[in-house]
């Protein structure tokens, strides 16, 4: 008991006095966890899930942690899932499906019970078995350093613990569990590396968890370092807006060899293609490369990564003339004056009687034109991008405030003229209209 003990209060003093949720499968591993903080007095509660995957062992598991809940007057939640279904639905194996309802009850289950951490009861090795698996897959270093014992709101204390002390520590307590009959097959990946592969390393190793231990220890050494270089790379080449990311390629392409440095920035955005994205630095502008979530576009000498957002592009939004601010896509505020000041990029000054509501904001459109403040006659947007030297992002991020089909604003960057203020005019209302 006192290693563990003296292990949470060393390594996890930021839990005492905290409302924590245990995630609980009847297993011994969780058993010892809720033991162990069952006997140190912290505000715990339990949360099984009932996946639905074992028949009637499935529902014995679920009426055991109850009755582990009741015996020690511990609040204990459940829940059932159609896991296959889900999976099916979803496209993904029934361990990943298990894996993405079990944490999404939880965040639910935490958010409306105000609890401060979800605690799991992974052990030492789950850290291995998790590492032959990325291993044996392919990964980057991320992959490597193995399961953090505090990721967020989701914490392991346990994780520095084999799982014969953890057996060792039950057996000794007389601590009752129950032991899930598929972890004794070689179904899963997981299995077959639990049972085929570990063994056979312990035997070339017995200190195995030990020297993996110390190599996980190694290996987040050097990924503190590989983070720090990562990091000051990104102040140098990033300039990062609301609406994307712009990275200058000539600060990349200075790293002797900088196609891991790429890998390391991006990664975050979940590209798969990584030849694709090295070869974008040598492409023609508007060639581009698609993850799951963003687009990373090449446009002369820079690569912007943006967010997909489906659809936007195609929306209008109505102002009305009662509306005052304007949040989504992009903040805009609407203000009644009756004088008027200096006016900038991010504010104008509009005549009320020249436009008619409700007002317009979209995205700009091939064809449209406008009658650009301080110059003579209109101008098609598309040449005055062109002239401006607007960068294929900045294009695509451009919004215009209109008045019927008439065009008031390039928003932030330039008025129509037919919409400005008459110095001569007195005793109107003007609009000022700023971003």
């Amino acid at each position: 008991m006192n290693k563990f003990k003296n292990h949470i209060d060393q390594n996890l003093p930021f839990l005492k006095g905290k409302k924590l949720l245990l995630a609980v499968s009847g297993g011994i591993d969780s058993m010892v966890l809720t033991a162990i903080f069952h006997s140190l007095n912290y505000d715990i509660s339990l949360a099984h899930c009932n996946f639905n995957l074992r028949g009637t062992e499935s529902d014995k598991d679920e009426s055991f942690v109850q009755n582990v809940g009741q015996k020690l007057a511990i609040k204990t939640f459940c829940s059932c899932f159609d896991t296959k279904s889900y999976a099916q639905e979803n496209k993904i194996s029934t361990q990943i499906a298990a894996r993405d309802l079990r944490y999404k009850w939880f965040k639910e289950l935490s958010a409306k019970n105000k609890f401060d951490y979800i605690l799991t009861a992974h052990h030492l090795d789950d850290n291995l078995e998790t590492f032959i698996i990325n291993l044996t897959r392919g990964t980057g270093l991320d992959g490597l350093t193995g399961i953090p014992v505090v990721n967020n709101k989701i914490i392991r204390p346990l994780l520095n613990f084999s799982r014969n002390e953890i057996e060792s520590y039950a057996n000794q307590n007389q601590i009752e569990w129950r032991e899930d009959q598929s972890n004794s097959t070689t179904k899963y990946t997981r299995n077959k590396i639990r049972h085929q592969i570990v063994p056979i390393l312990k035997e070339i190793n017995p200190s195995l968890l030990s020297s993996f231990q110390k190599t996980l220890t190694n290996l987040k050494g050097s990924q503190e370092i590989i983070n720090d270089t990562v990091s000051n790379l990104k102040k140098e080449a990033f300039t990062t807006t609301n609406e994307y990311i712009k990275i200058k390629i000539s600060v990349i392409k200075q790293i002797p060899n900088y196609k891991p440095y790429l890998f390391e920035i991006l990664k975050e955005f979940e590209f798969t293609e990584w030849n694709d994205v090295n070869h974008l630095l040598e492409s023609q502008s508007g060639k581009f490369v698609l993850s799951k979530t963003h687009r990373l576009l090449k446009d002369r000498e820079f690569l912007y990564v943006t967010k997909i957002n489906a659809g936007e592009s195609k929306k209008e939004f109505l102002i009305s003339k009662t509306n005052s601010s304007f949040t989504f896509p992009i903040r805009i505020t609407f203000k009644s004056v009756l004088k008027t000041s200096e006016e900038s990029l991010s504010s104008i000054f509009i005549d009320e009687n020249t436009i008619t509501f409700p007002l317009t904001l979209r995205k700009w459109l091939p064809g449209d034109y406008f009658y650009p403040k301080g110059m003579k006659g209109k101008k098609k947007l598309g040449k005055y991008f062109k002239d401006e030297k607007y960068s294929l992002i900045d294009k695509e991020t451009t919004w215009v405030l209109t008045s019927g089909d008439n065009i008031i604003w390039i928003i932030g960057k330039r008025q129509d003229q037919r919409f400005m203020v008459s110095q001569n005019t007195k005793k109107i209302t003007n609009i000022k209209i700023s971003q």
